[in-house]
């Protein structure tokens, strides 16, 4: 007969970690002092880290900016933190972009690259295939403005790094969703 050995205590049990995904939300807010501070303020309390973070304003009319934070969370996390945002008094509107299947997202980035010879051509070469404008050369460096998802941005820049990356700039994520609805 065999008996299952009990733990002693709840703490002894082990806990599955849940994964983590990526979430971005898109944030409608009033335009007006301290709302990003006390957004920003929302994660920092509760020890949640912002990836990406883009603001600016979209109706000046209706005195409203579009805020686009990017976050790493479990599921119930993620959950939690949009049920936060939508209680803020400043927010008109919070969407799950992730979830969304209209939702679009993308990224700009401007990539310098040094280098010569072989190195230089296959930079041009890679430049081509990803679509990359170059919008700066020199005899010894390229700066490369490329658009897209940011995975697309993160293996471009994978493949410069061994041709002589020196510098990057990106501007976090943008997201909007398809058709004619407004958010």
């Amino acid at each position: 007969m065999t008996t299952d050995a009990q733990p002693a205590s709840v703490y002894d049990l082990a806990h599955e970690e849940e994964a983590e995904n990526l979430a971005t939300f898109a944030i409608l807010v009033d335009n007006e002092p301290g709302v990003l501070h006390r957004l920003v303020g929302l994660f920092a309390a509760r020890g949640y880290n912002i990836e990406s973070l883009t603001v600016a304003e979209t109706d000046r009319r209706a005195h409203t900016s579009r805020v686009t934070i990017v976050t790493r969370g479990a599921p119930h996390v993620l959950m939690q933190i949009e049920a936060q945002l939508e209680k803020m008094v400043a927010t008109r509107h919070v969407q799950d972009v992730t979830r969304d299947p209209n939702g679009l997202e993308r990224e700009l980035a401007l990539v310098k690259v040094k280098g010569s010879g072989a190195e230089r051509v296959e930079a041009l070469r890679v430049s081509d295939i990803f679509r990359a404008k170059v919008i700066d050369t020199t005899h010894e460096s390229f700066v490369f403005e490329l658009t897209g998802a940011p995975s697309k941005i993160d293996s471009f820049v994978d493949l410069m790094r061994p041709l002589g990356l020196v510098e990057l700039s990106r501007t976090g994520v943008l997201s909007i969703t398809r058709g004619a609805q407004a958010m």
